[in-house]
């Protein structure tokens, strides 16, 4: 009896070891970078090392994650409704007859939330940049001070940036959302400037990775003074560039695939500057009959 249960014992063991090595290159690299990334990060100088993991600090409530899985219900319940409905919510016909929309309008908070801005601050400059609402809340007031000083760390050779850009729309369940602007060949704005000149920023979805930092820019300029001025800028105007340098290789915005839209002043001059916008939206110019400004190279020539 003590003989059958040592060799009982033993094939327990042996099974467990097999169990182990083969489970172990499967499993172990998962273990070990999930745990790695558990318990590893980076920490400033002289600041106190977490002593709880950070997996401790995620809130499991399932109270939350009802009313989110409900949320995200309901808006995928819209889209479909959306959907079904037409292009952008509407019928197909108001779709076709469609010459203007406004995509942003400032009137309140809520409005100005849906943008997000930045300076060279990231980079270690010293230029300051601020959005709130203007004189009785008709327009966004964008504003700061522009400083072309380089910051001091062997690297960085250019700085003096200040931008303001909208957060690109999201769906359902987090899924990346488009704007459809193939109905549209103008961008029109009514805006209010210090005489400064301004580059509008288009972002498109990249096909390649590689075209992550792939933007079409086009200038704006503002006049200064008292007075709101309202820009046309043709879509067949913007240019393709990538990481600030212009591309050989050029050709049109995927106006069926724009992500967001953004602002931003670099025009080396050190001082303050403001932009009060009223309202961003598309124009169809029917009288605009350009497709496309700039030359375009036949990548596949005929011999």
């Amino acid at each position: 009896m003590a003989l059958t249960i040592t060799l009982l014992n033993g094939a327990y063991l042996c099974g467990r070891c097999c169990r182990h090595q083969v489970l172990h290159p499967v499993l172990g690299p998962l273990l070990r970078d999930s745990m790695s990334k558990l318990y590893s990060s980076y920490r400033r100088p002289g600041s106190q090392p977490e002593k709880k993991p950070s997996w401790k600090n995620v809130d499991f409530s399932f109270k939350k994650g009802f009313d989110v899985l409900k949320t995200q219900l309901s808006m995928l319940k819209k889209e479909t409704k959306d959907y079904l409905t037409g292009p952008g919510g509407h019928p197909f016909s108001r779709y076709l007859l469609e010459q203007t929309r406004v995509l942003w309008e400032f009137r309140s908070q809520e409005d100005l939330n849906k943008w997000v801005i930045s300076s060279d601050v990231e980079i270690g400059g010293k230029s300051e940049v601020y959005l709130k609402l203007g004189r009785n809340n008709q327009a966004a007031l964008l504003y700061g001070t522009l400083n072309t000083e380089v910051p001091r760390d062997g690297e960085t050779k250019y700085s003096g940036y200040c931008s303001m850009r909208a957060k690109p729309p999201v769906g359902s369940f987090a899924r990346k959302k488009y704007y459809d602007w193939s109905n549209f060949n103008s961008l029109y704005l009514r805006v209010r400037g210090d005489g400064r000149p301004w580059m509008v920023n288009i972002y498109t979805d990249p096909y390649f990775s590689h075209q992550k930092d792939d933007l079409y820019n086009y200038f704006m300029f503002t006049r200064g003074g008292p007075y709101w001025e309202e820009i046309k800028i043709p879509f067949s105007k913007f240019f393709l560039s990538s990481r600030g340098r212009v591309q050989d290789d050029q050709h049109p915005i995927w106006l069926d695939k724009v992500s967001t839209l953004g602002f931003t002043i670099g025009d080396k001059v050190d001082g303050p500057f403001q932009l009060e916008i009223d309202f961003i939206g598309l124009l169809n110019d029917r009288a605009h009959k350009e497709e496309f400004a700039y030359e375009m190279y036949d990548k596949n020539p005929q011999i």
